[in-house]
């Protein structure tokens, strides 16, 4: 939790030619510690959304509206899948709770298999991974609409 008064290094500008303004980074003056702060207060911030925002609204997703529930499993994808890219990237082994893995994979990946372990199905599900008698995807999304369940 981060302390009252914490400054969070957030900047909002062009990143590139043609670039969104309206996209939020990090600002990388800080370093990592910097980043660590932006990582933290984004979880504090989806965390509280999530808890706050009625079950029945619905916000945009170019993949999907969502709701709440949505939008936090799509968040915890971008946390452990580019957590493992960022611990590869430095030689780290990284796997992530299965508890975390199950239930994304059954509210976004309707398609991803059920009978592998959920971290691996998850890689596989990103094109980060394979899995026995598989294809490894080129390509892949997420379906963030909300599913009439029997």
């Amino acid at each position: 939790r981060l302390p009252a008064g914490t400054h969070v290094p957030f900047e909002m500008r062009h990143r590139r030619p043609g670039g969104p303004v309206n996209t939020l980074h990090a600002d990388r003056e800080p370093g990592p510690s910097g980043l660590l702060t932006v990582l933290e207060a984004c979880g504090a911030m989806q965390v509280s959304l999530t808890r706050t925002t009625p079950p029945s609204a619905r916000a945009h997703h170019c993949f999907g509206a969502s709701d709440p529930a949505g939008f936090a499993a799509m968040g915890i994808v971008e946390t452990l899948v580019h957590t493992y890219d960022i611990a590869a990237g430095l030689g780290i082994g990284f796997t992530a709770p299965d508890d975390l893995c199950a239930p994304v994979l059954e509210r976004l990946f309707p398609q991803a298999p059920s009978d592998e372990a959920p971290w691996p199905t998850l890689l596989w599900a990103t094109g980060r991974g394979e899995l026995p008698d598989r294809e490894r995807l080129e390509k892949w999304r997420w379906y963030g609409e909300v599913r009439q369940t029997a």
